[in-house]
């Protein structure tokens, strides 16, 4: 039997199990697919490979949590810094976002000139630095009293933070700026959504804050893709079983049993890195169901409509470009398209003289349900997006070597989820209303994006190491 059974090889699944391994805990690791991370996973296609999703490491330097957390497991992966972490592509604006303060500026007050704008950025700059230098807190939900002592953890946070806290960042934004023009706006609010996946009215200030100043950050590519890290982070782990989607989970006195098309295997506790609100499916345990439907109005539909390019080309291109259009993508609900290459020395990923482009759209699930119409949007988005791109970077249509698409409903047939981005933090979705990586559900725990802390590598990874914590190991 083992000690924990982890269902989900994402971020968090994979990396709560390797900490529990290189701790001496018996553990499973369970990924429905033949290979590991989920959504930040690198998957082949007719020959060619890609990064399913999210193609960014940040996090991973000295008194940041993805280091913290991958030193204490003693994995040490092969990065590049990528710097600008992005390029910021709007109308004929340039702006790439350097880690350097200085650097970074002179640029943006060229493009976008505002008296206001150092004191803004500055400010950007000064929340960043200093939220990461706070330790010490922690959230629970096992109950109320749990629940209670927690939130006191958070007071230093609160007490420093909570100008910023109580207004929304479209409101805040505009004030500080005594009215802005849409195109700035729009170059702040495109940002602000590939953090925290959500627009500026429905977060707070201080979310928008850290999701504006990620760039001042060390940012790093994979070698190899992201799939590199799952691979070699997991590497140690005897019982990682592959092509194994978990299809009921049988809660049993003291023990459970986690089902497979073709065997049962039991574990003491078990870790989900599946949706919180998804949850449910997997059991049939009335206690547990009624314990996920609470959460199921925390599906916001929100997903990704998907690019993915091999190209051939002489040309350099940096790691990470956004381009910002002045209207809606088609069955999209976003006017920025997210374009991340592969580097142009990685061979591990693509042959040489190539790059690898993944290419993601913010989108509803919803709007891909019609099947009359499925096959007609894809098709419209597809090519809106090949040419925006195309275009935009000045790439040639016949350095295109192998292009297709993925949308919602196509990641709920690999990832086998279909809201993508996870649980936002917003205005209503705060603590004490977020959904912790604890329950009051005996032995089951959650890591991942729908869950306490956020999304991103280290939003998800300040969630491992609350388990962390929680767990007592």
């Amino acid at each position: 039997m083992f000690e924990y059974g982890i269902v989900g090889s994402g971020v968090g699944g994979s990396s709560i199990a390797t900490l529990l391994n290189a701790k001496g805990y018996k553990v499973a690791l369970f990924e429905k697919e033949p290979y590991l991370g989920g959504c930040s996973s690198t998957f082949s296609h007719k020959g060619y490979s890609y990064n399913t999703g999210a193609t960014t490491l940040a996090g991973y330097e000295d008194g940041f949590i993805v280091k913290e957390v991958f030193d204490e497991i003693g994995f040490k992966p092969e990065l590049i810094t990528t710097d600008p972490a992005i390029v910021i592509m709007q109308n004929e604006k340039v702006t790439p976002r350097y880690s350097d303060f200085e650097k970074f500026f002179q640029v943006l007050n060229t493009n976008y000139p505002y008296s206001q704008n150092r004191k803004f950025w500055e400010l950007i700059y000064e929340i960043n630095s200093e939220f990461y230098k706070m330790s010490g807190h922690y959230y629970s939900n096992a109950n109320i009293f749990a629940k209670v002592k927690s939130l006191l953890s958070f007071i230093p946070l609160f007490l420093k933070f909570q100008k910023y806290l109580r207004i929304n960042a479209y409101d805040f934004i505009d004030n500080f700026f005594d009215g802005i023009d849409d195109e700035y706006l729009q170059f702040l609010e495109s940002q602000i959504l590939i953090v925290a996946q959500a627009p500026t009215k429905e977060i707070n200030f201080f979310t928008a804050a850290l999701s504006l100043g990620y760039t001042f950050n060390e940012n790093h590519y994979a070698i190899g893709g992201l799939g590199a890290i799952f691979n070699g982070l997991t590497k140690d782990i005897e019982h990682v079983y592959k092509n194994s989607e978990i299809k009921e989970i049988k809660r049993l006195p003291t023990y459970f049993e986690l089902h497979t098309k073709n065997n049962i295997y039991e574990a003491k506790k078990i870790i989900l890195n599946s949706t919180v609100y998804d949850s449910a499916k997997l059991f049939e345990d009335r206690d547990i169901k009624s314990y996920y439907k609470k959460y199921e109005k925390l599906n916001n539909y929100q997903s990704s409509f998907m690019l993915y390019l091999t190209i051939k080309s002489k040309k350099k291109f940096e790691h990470h470009y956004q381009i910002i259009k002045e209207e809606l993508f088609p069955h999209s609900l976003s006017k920025a398209v997210f374009v991340s290459f592969s580097d142009e020395n990685d061979n591990t990923i693509v042959a040489k003289g190539h790059y690898s482009l993944t290419i993601s759209l913010h989108t509803d699930l919803r709007i891909w349900q019609n099947k009359e119409t499925y096959k007609a949007q894809k098709k419209v988005l597809q090519d809106i997006l090949v040419q925006t791109v195309l275009t935009s970077l000045d790439i040639e249509e016949s350095e295109i070597v192998h292009s297709f698409c993925a949308t919602p409903l196509t990641f709920k047939n690999y990832i086998n989820r279909t809201q993508l981005g996870g649980n936002a933090i917003t205005m209503k979705n705060f603590l004490p209303f977020l959904p912790s990586n604890d329950s009051p559900l005996n032995s089951v725990y959650h890591v991942g994006d729908s869950v306490y802390a956020a999304q991103g590598w280290p939003g998800v990874m300040l969630g491992v190491k609350n388990l962390k914590g929680l767990l007592d190991v």
